[in-house]
């Protein structure tokens, strides 16, 4: 079978497409037919080797995709072949097989697109863990979401509207803002690309502030750099900051402004919340397929890739080109 790998630590061109023997399914395992894979920002870390995460080389990235089972290991029972699944592996899903465990399958509705459904678990998995539980996001509060127009940004905006909070959608072009405002956002804002002098940072902070009618209750930070602080700036009185990722680079936030705003700073780490509190994690799925049901969430995939170009869709997300879903079509 075919196969994206990384041989080499690097950037998308030392991906090298492959044929290596197809999986076999083991103890509690099935063999997924990949039919979608879609990118996500730890690809671009994980072959630079700077995700948490570093696989033995060689491996391939893709962190979720969906198929259809195609073939099931020993004690195999709640997932059968034939069966429409998704998956979050963390890598290996730029192949067009894939052997997972059964238990890190679910099975997706028969109306839902392959390419949806492997754009669907970790970006809303991730912003609905934030928003829910880390930030216990309540209706009427608002919400200020850093890099709205990325997968799990505009997955935020979404479900920050489903949960019944204000939106407003940061990003860095006007075209972004559209985007956003298309997907449920009631407000935007465009900021410069990084680095922000001073003056660049206290006019986001005071832009964050009026857009919130003088501030806001919760900031999702999928940026970080010289966005962080500002957005700290603008929150309310006991506001939460959600730590997501860092595009931009690893901030540097004074504490002083916790103290000042008895706000919280809380991270975010979905995978280690999947591994530590799986029913909690399989009763925010259900939600998510509810709210996918009823229309209140839906991916929007904006650029779609064969195998063979799998390191331009990696590309485009490294060069902070993309908006929305990222998707690699295998089948």
């Amino acid at each position: 079978m075919k196969t994206l790998q990384s041989v080499e630590v690097g950037g998308p061109e030392t991906l090298v497409l492959s044929d290596v023997d197809a999986p076999v399914a083991g103890v509690g395992e099935v063999v997924i037919d990949v039919h979608a894979a879609s990118v996500n920002y730890p690809d671009v870390l994980i072959i630079e080797d700077l995700y948490q995460v570093k696989p033995p080389r060689p491996f391939a990235p893709g962190a979720e995709l969906a198929g259809v089972v195609s073939s099931v290991g020993e004690g195999v029972t709640t997932t059968a072949v034939g069966d429409r699944v998704l998956a979050a592996p963390g890598h290996g899903a730029m192949a067009e097989q894939i052997v997972v465990p059964a238990e890190h399958c679910y099975g997706i509705p028969d109306d839902m697109p392959f390419d949806e459904a492997a754009s669907f678990l970790l970006t809303y998995g991730t912003s609905h863990y934030a928003l829910r539980n880390r930030a216990n996001a309540q209706p009427g509060e608002t919400l200020f979401v850093l890099g709205a127009a990325g997968g799990v940004g505009l997955a935020a905006v979404q479900l920050g509207k489903a949960m019944g909070l204000t939106v407003i959608a940061g990003c860095s072009s006007q075209e972004k803002v559209d985007l956003c405002m298309e997907n449920a956002a009631d407000a935007g804002i465009v900021y410069p690309r990084g680095p922000l002098d001073r003056d660049q940072q206290k006019a986001l902070s005071a832009d964050i502030k009026a857009a919130g009618g003088g501030g806001v209750d919760i900031v999702f930070d999928a940026v970080g750099g010289d966005f962080a602080e500002p957005s700290v700036r603008a929150l309310n009185w006991e506001g939460r900051f959600l730590v997501i990722g860092f595009p931009a680079g690893i901030p540097s936030i004074p504490l002083n402004l916790a103290l000042l705003k008895s706000c919280q700073i809380v991270g975010v780490f979905w995978g280690m919340f999947v591994f530590t509190q799986p029913d909690a994690n399989n009763a925010n799925v259900d939600e998510l397929f509810s709210m996918y049901s009823a229309g209140q969430i839906k991916p929007h995939v904006t650029s779609r890739y064969p195998l063979s170009a799998g390191a331009d869709a990696i590309r485009e997300l490294a060069e902070r080109r993309a908006k929305g879903k990222v998707v690699v079509e295998i089948r």
